[in-house]
């Protein structure tokens, strides 16, 4: 990475960085790539892909109702309903 490059960086994710701090980013970046370069170039055709969560099957309870929902109870506390719905003032013009 060049400082041209860090600089854009910083722009685009509206950082301002120093002198000092620009030199600490270009040096970890150029660490994180050389990082994922290195993890790139290992060869992993032999080893057996990980379990992945969606393959699993998961126990599920029934879905059964299990309390019922009294609409003219929970209304009555409304300052105004009509046709089961609340109405509430106009937020948009």
């Amino acid at each position: 990475m060049d400082k041209l490059n860090i600089t854009h960086l910083a722009k685009l994710s509206q950082l301002a960085l120093s002198d000092s701090e620009r030199a600490h980013v270009e040096q970890d970046l150029a660490h994180i790539i050389d990082m994922v370069d290195h993890m790139a170039s290992v060869d992993t055709n032999s080893v057996e892909p990980l379990a992945h969560p969606l393959d699993a099957v998961q126990r599920l309870r029934p879905d059964e109702v299990t309390e019922e929902v009294n609409r003219n109870r929970f209304q009555r506390g409304a300052p105004a309903t009509e046709a089961g719905l609340y109405l509430v003032p106009r937020v948009i013009e």
